[in-house]
């Protein structure tokens, strides 16, 4: 079981096939497991590193440190202690750590791929949910996130798929709540004229969390951008359709 410590943190990471490296980063309360299905395929023919990032999986739950910058730190050390320079392929708040990560060290990322995501609530209408969330969770946590998680995926999507991301969840460390805090300020339209990064944002056609327009809205103001929407897919594509989701990452990658 890999393991690696990284700003004082260990981060529990898995790394399988060669070629071009792909890292792929979770969301919010999973872990690098959620990118099971897609492995045997991409690993035929790229290096592949799924990480538990801190908090979440089988890494380490510090209280301190639960921020975007210092999840990109983090992300940072680990590709720089790799060795590698990878497509960085972010879920949801995974995407967002890959964008800033690109926006910061763009000599470490080949390409973002941005799942979902990156996600900004000023202006979209989910601020108030976002903003009331970290109290829900406080208050009951087991019954905010059945109430919540069903809601990532597409009409249809297994039970079974349900259940086992809202084990997860339940199994993740509390203290990254405290990214929802600061996810209500994040906004980086500002910033993504100045993104030398490549960037791609891969959005499921019926994703509930993050309106569709938010990527288009992103690649508007990002040079060179993309957006590949994926037919019937919620916010968790990598997970509702894994053999749709490799065939658009292989077309980007």
């Amino acid at each position: 079981m890999p393991i690696t410590e990284v700003n004082g943190t260990r981060l529990h990471y898995e790394d399988d096939g060669t070629g071009p490296a792909l890292l792929l980063l979770h969301g919010w309360g999973t872990s690098g497991r959620v990118w099971g299905s897609c492995l045997p395929d991409l690993v035929r023919d790229h290096r592949v590193v799924t990480l538990d990032w801190r908090g979440c999986g089988r890494s380490d739950r510090p209280a301190e440190g639960n921020t975007i910058a210092q999840i990109t730190a983090d992300l940072t050390r680990l590709v720089e202690t790799l060795e590698i320079e990878p497509t960085v392929v972010g879920s949801s708040i995974g995407g967002l750590f890959a964008t800033e990560l690109g926006l910061k060290r763009p000599d470490l990322v080949d390409h973002v791929v941005a799942v979902g995501s990156p996600g900004y609530w000023p202006g979209t209408g989910m601020l108030d949910q976002v903003l009331s969330l970290r109290g829900q969770l406080v208050d009951d946590r087991a019954g905010t996130l059945a109430g919540w998680v069903p809601g990532w995926f597409a009409p249809g999507a297994a039970r079974e798929l349900v259940d086992w991301t809202l084990r997860q969840l339940l199994d993740s460390g509390t203290y990254i709540d405290a990214l929802f805090t600061e996810c209500t300020t994040y906004d980086p339209r500002p910033r993504l004229k100045d993104l030398k990064t490549p960037i791609t944002y891969l959005h499921g056609e019926l994703d509930a969390q993050i309106p569709l327009e938010v990527p288009r809205t992103c690649a508007a103001e990002t040079p060179g951008a993309r957006v590949h929407v994926l037919a019937g897919c919620g916010h968790l594509p990598h997970q509702e359709n894994p053999r749709a989701f490799t065939a658009a990452l292989r077309e980007i990658v």
